[in-house]
C-alpha cells in the first residue's frame, strides 16, 4: 500500500517518512482524505488536516517540496524556505523549485490524500 498525494488533482510523488506521524496519516487516508491549504508567508502553503497527529518537533531548515506537521494538526507544504520546529512528513521528488512555485503559489490549493 502507498500513500498517494495530489495538488489540485495533479498527482506528485513523495518519499514519505518512516515515523508515527506518517503512520497516523496513512490511517486517516484509507478514507481519502482532501485539506484545503492557503498561502501564508510567500513560501508555503498551510490547512488544517483536521485530527492531531504525534508529533516529533525538530528545529530544521525547509526546502522547496518539503511536506511537515506543524503544530501536531496543520500539514504545510513548502515552495520556499523557513525555519521552525516541525515534525518531517515528506518530500516531493521530480519537481523544480520552478515547477513547485507555479503548483503552490496560489491562494490556496486542495491536497487529496489517499492509501491504497
Amino acid at each position: 500500500m502507498t500513500l498517494k498525494m495530489t495538488i489540485n488533482e495533479k498527482p506528485v510523488d513523495v518519499v514519505w517518512e518512516s515515523n508515527d506521524a506518517v503512520t497516523a496519516l496513512q490511517e486517516l487516508a484509507k478514507e481519502t482524505l482532501e485539506i484545503k491549504l492557503n498561502q501564508y508567508g510567500g513560501f508555503e502553503q498551510v490547512g488544517s488536516i483536521g485530527s492531531s497527529l504525534p508529533r516529533n518537533d525538530k528545529q530544521i531548515t525547509t526546502d522547496p517540496g518539503d511536506i511537515v506537521l506543524y503544530s501536531g494538526d496543520q500539514m504545510v507544504v513548502f515552495f520556499g524556505t523557513n525555519s521552525w520546529a516541525y515534525t518531517r512528513l515528506g518530500k516531493i521528488k521530480g519537481q523544480s523549485e520552478k515547477e513547485l512555485t507555479k503548483l503552490l503559489k496560489k491562494k490556496s490549493v486542495t491536497i487529496t490524500l489517499k492509501y491504497e
